[in-house]
């Protein structure tokens, strides 16, 4: 994909957080492509601790120095490669780069704090999991939208096609992402498909059950929902066409299942369960866990 661009990037810009493993290709590739459709800047940010070394080896009276040089070429070297992969996007695109002296999650969020959003590979250097405790950080606690890519190398394509989906309680975190979705639906000139389950308990517990609401109070109370939470944004954005999918149970589960055909899911940080200070909830958790496109958590900003 090429984009001849006219005049400066908006302020805002994409940032993608790598740290050299795999998981961080298909990020790059992603936040290349958004930051060239939207024109923004992508900032690419790799976090190497110096201090955290230097307190580290320090009772071992071993060569600072050396090891410190050692983190600033793999820290170069790493961002080189993450250049050129965003610049293969497109040639045109006003890519910047920055070794951050500090731990990777506290540098993520505060990126988040001025970023357009914040972009993340599915996996870290550690390995033998689902997710590094960096992106769970990051996913919890950042400004804004932060957007889980999951892939397995350059070869993988980016999805693009099929709708923007987006998963909705009565929570306020799910008013915000509801405007997120929109936003995104608009501009990827695609339907935007709404998911609201009645019960947050999780899908099995109903096995056997018609996974549909029988009850006409209970239908009725899940339209309401949503029409009030859709209010306003279709008059925003009226060439996005909105289709309404409402489940008995198992939001984890239907949203993981639209992931296999959606190019973006898109839920708030947390819904209408848990407890007041959980920064995550569960669906969202398991969102990035097993979700099969990008997966855009939303969170309000501060001020």
């Amino acid at each position: 994909m090429t984009t001849h661009h006219i005049g400066p990037p908006t302020e805002a810009p994409v940032v993608v957080g790598i740290d050299g493993s795999e998981a961080g290709v298909p990020a790059v590739r992603w936040a290349a492509e958004t930051a060239a459709a939207r024109n923004r800047r992508l900032r690419i940010v790799h976090a190497v601790d110096l201090t955290a070394a230097h307190i580290l080896l320090d009772p071992y009276d071993l060569p600072m120095a050396s090891v410190t040089e050692s983190m600033r070429e793999f820290s170069f070297d790493c961002l080189a490669a993450a250049r050129r992969l965003a610049q293969a996007v497109d040639p045109s695109l006003v890519v910047e780069t920055a070794t951050v002296d500090e731990t990777p999650a506290p540098a993520l969020v505060k990126e988040s704090t001025t970023a357009h959003l914040i972009t993340l590979g599915a996996a870290g250097l550690s390995g033998g999991g689902l997710f590094g405790s960096t992106l769970l950080a990051v996913a919890a606690h950042a400004q804004g939208s932060v957007v889980v890519v999951r892939g397995s190398g350059p070869e993988q394509p980016t999805r693009d096609s099929g709708p923007v989906v987006v998963g909705i309680d009565d929570s306020e975190s799910s008013r915000i992402a509801v405007g997120a979705a929109f936003a995104e639906a608009n501009e990827r000139n695609t339907e935007l498909v709404v998911v609201h389950c009645w019960s947050d308990l999780r899908f099995g517990w109903f096995a056997g059950l018609p996974d549909v609401l029988d009850s006409r109070s209970a239908q009725a109370d899940a339209h309401e929902l949503i029409t009030e939470q859709l209010a306003g944004w279709s008059d925003k954005y009226p060439h996005v066409a909105v289709e309404r999918k409402v489940y008995l149970s198992g939001p984890s589960h239907h949203l993981i299942d639209w992931s296999k055909s959606a190019q973006l899911v898109v839920v708030g940080n947390r819904g209408r369960g848990g407890f007041p200070g959980l920064h995550l909830g569960s669906t969202s958790n398991a969102l990035i866990q097993c979700g099969q496109c990008p997966i855009m958590i939303v969170h309000p900003r501060s001020g």
